[in-house]
């Protein structure tokens, strides 16, 4: 192998398929082998981890060690992190942003498998599915239809989204496909943009005093931490119903209990917790108006491929000079030495 090539770094999985490693990551390889060599690292600690990349070119990463601060301080030529996901709570993406290192992740690979998965738990949620289920089992077969008789059709409910990226985007094209009225709320999307979907763009409070089921789907960051805590389900209707499909601390998990206990709120369909896998007496478990599923929305047959082919190409994108085609951290593009290649957007205007 030619030494001139690139050093990526990626922690060894727990339980590591025998094949080589080129072998192993042939779908990352289909960009990357061209420019770079992927190598293994084994590590116990957060401390073997970040010893094992100290002179890598790369890191790719979705599971493992946290890729903190602490670590990337340590880094002598990483210029590229790439994660295998969506969400990229895995990174101090601010330590990497001053330390010059680019994090890409995968933005638009499977949006549409979470938003089915959203729109799933929307739609068991508000046809009580989890009670259904088991009185179909438990021999009540004639007590399901009493209790439907009092829950309003789906038509004509208010679906509020909590951010307005892709996965949400693909959620309300779902949902106005049921008749519902969607509205947003995102401050860091513009209301026109929002507008054009057929969404009604609103305020925080207003979002929760209008939506009959409430999907969440913001990153998870400091901004966004317990967003829906006491305060929040306390302005909402005691008919509502949360969907979160994103990341679990968004949810104050205390509080929800708790609003659900005293019927502050009606439901919820989570598919992450804060604390994963959660501990088996958890009482969202066990609660007849809450569905979980353990983190799946994303997986489908095609997901894990194609994720490992995106990072891949967006770590030899970087590696090859060129700005990737998702940044997380795009204030640090001006400041590497790396080539935009994409055209500029020619949309607008100066904005004077």
């Amino acid at each position: 192998m030619s030494s001139t090539k690139k050093k990526i770094g990626i922690q060894l999985p727990r339980q590591a398929n025998p094949e080589e490693a080129a072998i192993r990551y042939s779908l990352e390889l289909e960009a990357l082998e061209p420019v770079a060599q992927i190598i293994e690292v084994a590590a116990q600690t957060p401390e073997e981890f970040a010893d094992g990349v100290k002179h890598m070119d790369a890191i790719i990463t979705s599971w493992g060690f946290q890729i903190d601060a602490a670590l990337i301080e340590q880094l002598e030529n990483c210029v590229v992190i790439g994660v295998g996901s969506v969400g990229v709570d895995m990174v101090d993406i601010e330590a990497a942003t001053r330390a010059g290192i680019v994090v890409t992740n995968v933005p638009d690979v499977f949006i549409e498998e979470v938003a089915d998965h959203a729109m799933m738990m929307l739609l068991g949620c508000a046809r009580q599915m989890k009670t259904m289920n088991r009185m179909a089992a438990e021999g009540q077969w004639w007590s399901g239809r009493p209790l439907l008789n009092r829950t309003p059709r789906l038509m004509g409910q208010t679906l509020g989204l909590f951010a307005y990226g892709n996965v949400a985007r693909c959620t309300a094209r779902r949902a106005k496909a049921f008749g519902m009225q969607v509205i947003a709320f995102d401050p860091y999307v513009s209301e026109l943009t929002i507008s054009e979907d057929g969404v009604e763009p609103v305020s925080m409070d207003e979002l929760l005093s209008r939506s009959d089921y409430l999907s969440v789907h913001a990153p998870h960051n400091e901004e966004t931490h317990h967003s829906f805590s006491t305060e929040a389900f306390a302005k909402m209707k005691d008919t509502a119903v949360i969907i979160n499909t994103a990341r679990g601390p968004i949810i104050d998990e205390e509080a929800l209990i708790e609003a659900l206990s005293s019927n502050a709120i009606a439901g919820a369909g989570l598919d992450v917790l804060e604390q994963e896998p959660p501990s088996t007496d958890n009482p969202l478990l066990q609660m007849e108006n809450v569905l979980v599923s353990p983190h799946v929305a994303s997986a489908t047959t095609r997901m894990r491929p194609e994720t490992r082919r995106r990072v891949g190409r967006e770590v030899a994108l970087v590696l090859r000079g060129r700005w990737p085609m998702s940044c997380v951290n795009p204030t640090v593009l001006p400041k590497v030495p790396l080539e935009r290649w994409q055209p500029y957007p020619m949309n607008r205007g100066p904005n004077r």
